[in-house]
């Protein structure tokens, strides 16, 4: 009972920030991302009888405590939906994604998770029925089930039956990059979840993020369809900032900014003074993501890693969905 996963992760275009109910990880708002060949998540999942508990290595490394708790908890759904409740599994993963650094670790770690558990345990989910549940694992996660621009719908039922991602347009529609700017691998120091709830319960901002958003995710899925790419990154840019707008709106004000971030930001725009399109989005942590065309490769990357404390650039071309090993 062995089955092999990899899942990449994905930016999001138009963010996801906010749930309306937090134990099913479902969304206040839809959500539009692009998945990223460069940066991925490889994981194997073996059930054994002959564990007494789970065992979760990540990238050779055995893990405890809360990383380790949000695995075992996530499987227990799984076992559930195929009646295995005391068959424990052995987890290895290995990440190609800064962890906890806003990168979206989380999304392409819990997609090759639930995608390797399900198939080892003879599940045979459909990819919608994979979203559903990988959605419970990492609400971001649910997106990288497929490859390409794919929207995750919030839903409306209770249940959260109907909340789910779906695919915009397939991996080969539009050759864009992304180049993934590394700033600090440090773990943040406001998770996301914690970030979200704090935002959601007391930002004086929330509410007018929100009424932006329908009209954010009409016009970039309209730009995505024609290949507008001025369209699609002003308005990803843009959506950027509101979101990170409403962090500093919370009870208490917080940030996930440094200096770095803001000449990363500012390196982009002067880029598009100087006539080359690029823009920048960032999710719930310090490092930046630039959106550019493969004609302007060699003058943005020489750009940002010029860019004040940057270590690393991952350039990424957009990904495909989740792919197994036999």
């Amino acid at each position: 009972m062995r089955a092999v996963a990899k899942a990449h992760t994905n930016i999001a275009l138009i963010k996801y920030w906010g749930k309306r109910n937090e134990s099913l990880i479902l969304p206040t708002n839809n959500s539009l991302s692009v998945t990223l060949d460069g940066l991925y998540t490889k994981t194997a999942v073996t059930f054994n009888p002959s564990l007494k508990e789970d065992l979760f290595y990540l990238n050779e490394e055995l893990i405890s405590g809360k990383a380790y708790e949000q695995v075992t908890q996530f499987l227990d759904k799984l076992r559930l939906m195929a009646v295995s409740p005391e068959l424990y599994a052995e987890v290895t993963s290995v990440n190609k994604v800064p962890t906890a650094a806003g990168f979206a670790s989380s999304a392409s770690g819990f997609a090759a998770l639930a995608s390797a558990a399900q198939r080892a345990l003879g599940l045979d989910l459909s990819n919608q029925e994979l979203s559903k549940i990988t959605r419970q694992g990492s609400g971001s996660a649910c997106r990288s089930i497929y490859g390409g621009f794919v929207e995750w719908e919030k839903g409306v039922l209770e249940d959260g039956s109907d909340s789910f991602a779906v695919p915009v347009t397939p991996q080969n529609h539009w050759d864009i990059r992304v180049a993934a700017v590394v700033l600090t691998a440090q773990e943040k120091d406001v998770s996301s979840r914690t970030g979200m709830k704090r935002t959601v319960d007391t930002s004086v901002f929330y509410d007018g993020w929100l009424d932006s958003l329908p009209a954010d995710l009409e016009g970039i899925k309209t730009g995505i369809m024609a290949k507008d790419f001025e369209k699609v990154g002003a308005i990803a840019e843009a959506n950027c900032l509101k979101m990170h707008a409403t962090t500093l709106g919370a009870n208490p004000p917080f940030t996930y900014w440094t200096d770095a971030t803001m000449a990363a930001m500012q390196t982009v725009q002067q880029l598009r003074k100087e006539g080359v399109p690029a823009y920048f989005t960032i999710d719930a942590g310090p490092n930046v993501k630039v959106l550019y065309l493969p004609e302007n490769e060699q003058i943005v990357l020489e750009r940002l890693r010029a860019s004040r404390d940057v270590s690393e650039v991952i350039v990424s071309k957009v990904g495909g969905g989740i792919s197994y090993e036999e």
